[in-house]
């Protein structure tokens, strides 16, 4: 429904989201204030009035998908207006893009001022780029949603930036510092996708670990109170039955901690702890603020509290000064630990970072050998974790349903996200409908192979 017609009303927009679910939540916040001033969401590119690309900066290839994104846009309507956000627009900055007026560079934390940008240009015909000084600029960008478009989970953003400063990461400088969203935004949120059927939300940020840091003394250090009270208000919300974490920060997992959310019955055991590397020497490198030792105790609370939870973690491939001795080193205690799932990136130098001026460079060839490696390590322990629940039934939420060769086949996660593909001998189950199912297989790719169990 139009509620406030502007200049905008009636125009065709193409939306693009690259990289993390934070930009996820964002586009679709975007969506809905387009939306609301009349715009129509296309959903093909072509024949569009505006390209909103909402882009990514965390490597070297994000950066090129973003550019190219912006290129094509312009390629395929030469008349559109093109609004660049994101981390990718704020830090190429509004002067990326000098020289073509169609251009509006919107940075990481100005996309709530969006709308005005884009009015001004349709309305006096010249580029208004809004692009703040993160350091400085302490505001929580205020954005909201009312659903996903064919999802049955809701990611839900709750706080932006980070302050851990990794030697890699250019995020710090892209996304600014730790901010909170209230936790009354946040449940109202949560109630109102509650209302419109869905059944689990995911609660997710930059770095999710700090939500609520920012109104503590810095030196307090990780504190769970504020996002352990949110994860049990968001769980008691009327028709949520599953809550999901992002990505956690490893010294945020203490026996307090985990217990608390054992005993919350909608909670998801899937903790993804980002570790990076498996070497103290290169964790230190890193700037990553504890050891291999500290983080596998803290995975074992975890393993103490809850039954196989899934433990996932991103690692880089290729950190530079990352010998043969250390990469083997990290090789053996990631085996040791036992991931449920590992995402494997190489390292990508970000100008600016500390470790893009680091000696010892790690040669491109190198990485991709070592990245191969443990990808193939990724694939073994993937295997092994789900093949501990063949034989039992697991509560899976429906994400689709297919038809191959006269066979109905549910598609979903399990409480542990782990891929279900089951078959359905009988009545077929509605999509974000929670089923029961018999796990008998594991797949080449990856995917727990089951029936759907009797009622």
């Amino acid at each position: 429904m139009n509620t406030n017609p502007s200049v905008i009303s009636g125009k065709r927009v193409a939306l693009m989201s690259l990289g993390c679910k934070v930009n996820a939540y964002e586009t679709e916040a975007i969506r809905r204030m387009l939306e609301e001033k009349g715009a129509v969401i296309a959903e093909e590119d072509g024949n569009v009035d505006i390209y909103v690309i909402n882009t990514c900066s965390v490597t070297g290839i994000a950066d090129k998908k973003s550019r190219q994104s912006v290129h094509r846009a312009m390629k395929l309507d030469e008349n559109a207006l093109i609004v660049v956000t994101g981390c990718y627009a704020q830090a190429a900055g509004s002067s990326a893009f000098e020289g073509d007026d169609r251009v509006i560079v919107i940075g990481s934390n100005k996309k709530d001022e969006m709308i005005g940008a884009i009015e001004t240009w349709f309305g006096e015909h010249r580029a208004a780029s809004v692009v703040s000084d993160l350091f400085t600029d302490k505001k929580y960008m205020d954005l909201s949603i009312d659903g996903f478009n064919d999802k049955t989970r809701a990611f839900i953003k709750v706080e932006d930036g980070c302050d851990q400063f990794c030697t890699y990461c250019i995020i710090p400088y892209v996304r600014g510092r730790v901010r909170s969203r209230s936790c009354e935004d946040t449940l109202a949120e949560i109630s109102g996708l509650a209302e419109k059927g869905y059944k689990e939300i995911v609660l997710t940020g930059i770095h999710l670990s700090s939500y609520g840091r920012d109104d503590y003394d810095k030196k307090a250090g990780f504190v769970h109170g504020p996002l352990l009270d949110l994860i049990k208000k968001a769980a008691a919300v009327p028709g949520i039955e599953r809550v999901r974490l992002g990505s956690l920060e490893p010294r945020i997992i203490t026996k307090e901690f985990v217990s608390e959310l054992a005993g919350i019955k909608e909670f998801c055991p899937q903790f993804h702890l980002s570790l990076q590397n498996g070497c103290n020497s290169v964790l230190k490198r890193m700037n990553r603020h504890y050891t291999i030792e500290e983080y596998s105790g803290r995975v074992e609370l975890i393993r103490e509290v809850f039954d196989r939870p899934a433990i996932t973690t991103d690692i880089i491939a290729g950190f530079p000064g990352e010998t043969d001795e250390e990469f083997e080193t990290s090789i053996a205690n990631l085996e040791k630990i036992g991931f449920a799932k590992m995402h494997v990136f190489r390292y990508s130098k970000r100008k600016g970072t500390p470790a893009a001026t680091m000696k010892d460079q790690v040669p491109p060839q190198v990485s991709a050998q070592r990245s191969d490696r443990l990808i193939e390590l990724d694939k073994r322990m993937h295997a092994e974790y789900l093949k501990s629940f063949t034989g039992e039934k697991q509560q899976v939420l429906v994400e689709r349903i297919r038809t191959e060769n006269g066979v109905t086949i549910a598609k979903g996660l399990t409480t542990r996200y782990a891929d279900v593909e089951a078959v359905v001998r009988g009545a077929v189950p509605e999509v974000n409908s929670l089923i029961s199912v018999s796990c008998e297989n594991v797949s080449a790719e990856g995917v727990l192979l089951g029936t759907v169990a009797e009622a």
